[in-house]
């Protein structure tokens, strides 16, 4: 269904101010056509008088007319369970008295979400005995605005079975009054349902840190991306994610952003253990590689000028002896050799 615009004229002031004129007038006809019937018992003055009281009975039906809309609001009108149109701009409208507005998800609140009481009518809290209970009027207006959305932290495993805690804040808002409204039952709790099977989606195509051999891309090819090292991406991809399943709703999704990323308690510990052998393995790879390049260049330089000839045995000791002192993780203490290397 395509939204349709109200193109009704601004005039709530207007009507608002003749239908209390017209009961002012009701109510003043009355009090004098009741004194006139009391003197003079004639009929003209009675029927004048049950004008009266029948307007004064019925006149507030016209005030059921007038709409107030603020900036960044909506209203979608029914007439008999037709759709009549939805009004968007601000101001002070008067429609069908018989018009009813529409709006399926005013009862709901979602979390962190801008519209949660912006459409709240009188509200009244009450106080007994340590006891409180709130009692809110719940309005049929729709907001226009960006909105926020936080379904909290999940647990999902990755691509490589690990189970991972991620919670995502999609920023979201109306953009089609008419599908938001008729072509599911109630947008938010759509928005909110689709917001957790794309995060599971798409969390489940990554692993946590980079590994090899894993397709991220979708193309067939391992891929380098991770939850962990392309938070952007990922974020990207549940927008999209997100902006194919609600489109049908009348919402867009503005932007997606990761806000906690970390492994389940559960296997937190061992990953951080599994972290830390990593980078000490790393480390080390690094100290040999750097030992050895110096065993290399000592051996050259000592070829080169001459200072030493050393056969095989005898470099191997000396080899041995640097890889010792270079690679150790502590200071090494020299010991003087007063006698013949031979």
């Amino acid at each position: 269904m395509e939204e349709k615009i109200y193109t009704g004229k601004k005039n709530g002031m207007a009507m608002l101010l003749g239908c209390l004129a017209l009961y002012a007038i009701a109510i003043a006809g009355i009090i004098i056509t009741a004194i006139s019937y009391d003197r003079v018992h004639i009929t003209p003055v009675l029927v004048l008088m049950v004008l009266c009281i029948v307007y004064a009975a019925i006149g507030w039906i016209p005030f059921l007319g007038l709409k107030v809309l603020k900036p960044q609001e909506a209203l979608v009108l029914t007439l008999f369970g037709n759709y009549v149109g939805t009004i968007r701009e601000a101001g002070f409208y008067f429609v069908n008295p018989f018009c009813t507005a529409v709006n399926p998800a005013a009862a709901t609140k979602l979390a962190q979400s801008g519209d949660a009481l912006s459409n709240s009518g009188a509200s009244v809290n009450i106080s007994a005995d340590g006891a409180s209970v709130s009692i809110e009027g719940i309005g049929k207006k729709i907001s226009l605005k960006a909105m926020t959305l936080n379904n909290g932290r999940q647990k999902i495993n990755d691509c490589l079975g690990n189970p991972v805690e991620i919670g995502i804040a999609v920023i979201w808002k109306v953009t089609d009054t008419a599908k938001a409204v008729f072509n599911v039952d109630n947008y938010k709790e759509y928005l909110s349902l689709q917001c957790d099977s794309a995060l599971r989606n798409i969390v489940r195509i990554y692993p946590y840190d980079v590994a090899a051999n894993v397709d991220t891309t979708g193309g067939g090819q391992a891929g380098e991306g991770s939850l962990r090292g392309s938070s952007e991406v990922v974020a990207e991809r549940i927008r999209q994610e997100i902006q194919e399943k609600v489109g049908e709703a009348g919402l867009e999704i503005i932007e997606a952003r990761i806000t906690y990323l970390a492994y389940a308690p559960e296997i937190a510990a061992v990953m951080l253990q599994r972290q830390q052998a990593s980078a000490i393995i790393d480390a080390r790879k690094m100290i040999v590689d750097g030992a050895v390049g110096m065993v290399e260049m000592a051996l050259e330089q000592l070829s080169e000028k001459q200072v030493v000839e050393l056969d095989e045995e005898r470099k191997a000791a000396m080899v041995s002896n640097l890889l010792v002192v270079l690679c150790g993780n502590h200071d090494a203490q020299p010991i003087v050799n007063s006698g013949s290397l031979y």
